[in-house]
């Protein structure tokens, strides 16, 4: 296993983290999976045997049981491991059930905290941007969460670029605790945030943390032009991530099965290890419903890709070339910094402008 800095602390992660979004199967969760304490263990073991040292969660899988199932799953292992959860999302009928409000943040952490079975949370995410709650009172809240050591760092996650610069801007005047990390949807067939939220975690020192990187399963093999299993969260009718081009979606695959063949190894590593090459990122949040799929994960760590495969899933998924980044190429490559080539390397290296 490799273990990269998560963003601008000392913070070690696992290049891969186990993700609990099938834990529970509450709800519409089951469409995803119902994975229970028992189904837990399992996996946990082998991520853990495998180097993983992170493992993500949120208070709103399965309506709180994802974390009470990682909690009880983790006993025993707690002081090994790092922890992940988030608030912000809807999670009852009240007026103050979502949101960044001290109230919801300061009562969500606490209940979370229970479900775990821990003492802290290692980090704590807003899961979504909230609009109506002041920066400032989101940001004091987790600072005293903070102080009182029951989390131990904060992130960001689906937040747009000018979310991500006003909350940082506010840490910094008003001398708040800063998001280290951003969890993120990026794939290769979702690019999209490499025009803003790669340069910014770079400049920044947000490490990356992936979430879905194999797309919901459409990227891990088992889908493909003439091919698509019975029983998936598709079939179930989960609708994310969205495609919007389906072509260019089996386009991607056939490159990836292609490479895959060539290599040896699964189209889900080459997939993953592709995701690990890019500005910024740290860890990949990945789920499954079996010890072979963590196991054939986890392996994507070990599979370097060459420069002639990299240009080749680059050339088959690549976004369009949007205004200002084809004018600041045109007009300010020559005082671009890490950040703008976190953008404009793949553009130029494929000879596009």
């Amino acid at each position: 296993m490799e273990y990269r800095t998560l963003g601008r602390s000392g913070l070690k992660v696992s290049a891969i983290t186990m993700g609990t979004f099938s834990f529970g199967g509450v709800g519409a969760f089951a469409k995803v999976a119902n994975q229970d304490v028992k189904d837990a263990r399992r996996l946990i073991d082998v991520c853990v045997d495998g180097g993983v040292n992170l493992f993500d969660t949120a208070n709103m899988y399965s309506l709180g049981r994802s974390e009470e199932i990682l909690g009880e799953a983790l006993e025993g292992k707690r002081d090994r491991v790092l922890i992940s959860s988030k608030a912000r999302m809807r999670i009852g009928d009240g007026p103050n059930d979502e949101g960044v409000s001290r109230y919801h943040l300061i009562r969500e952490c606490e209940r979370s905290l229970k479900r775990l079975k821990t003492d802290h949370i290692d980090i704590y995410f807003m899961h979504e941007w909230d609009g109506v709650t002041p920066l400032d009172e989101m940001l004091s809240a987790l600072d005293m969460l903070m102080r009182q050591g029951k989390i131990r760092y904060i992130g960001c996650s689906n937040y747009s670029g000018w979310h991500i610069m006003k909350a940082l801007g506010v840490a910094e005047t008003r001398n708040l605790p800063r998001f280290v990390t951003q969890q993120i949807h990026y794939t290769l067939e979702a690019r999209e945030a490499e025009y803003e939220l790669l340069p910014i975690s770079v400049d920044q020192g947000l490490g990356v943390m992936v979430w879905s990187p194999l797309a919901a399963g459409l990227l891990s093999g088992a889908f493909g032009r003439d091919k698509a299993p019975a029983h998936s969260r598709q079939a179930a009718g989960w609708t994310e991530p969205p495609i919007r081009d389906q072509e260019r979606l089996w386009n991607i695959i056939d490159v990836l099965e292609e490479i895959a063949a060539e290599r040896g190894v699964s189209v889900a590593q080459v997939n993953l290890a592709w995701t690990l090459t890019r500005p910024g990122v740290a860890t990949l949040v990945v789920g499954g419903l079996s010890e072979q799929q963590f196991r054939d994960n986890i392996a994507a760590v070990d599979l370097v890709l060459s420069a002639e495969e990299l240009e080749r899933l680059n050339q088959v998924s690549r976004l369009p070339y949007l205004y200002p980044y084809w004018h600041q190429h045109n007009f300010a490559r020559d005082r671009f910094g890490p950040a703008d080539w976190s953008l404009h390397a793949s553009y130029e290296a494929l000879g596009l402008v």
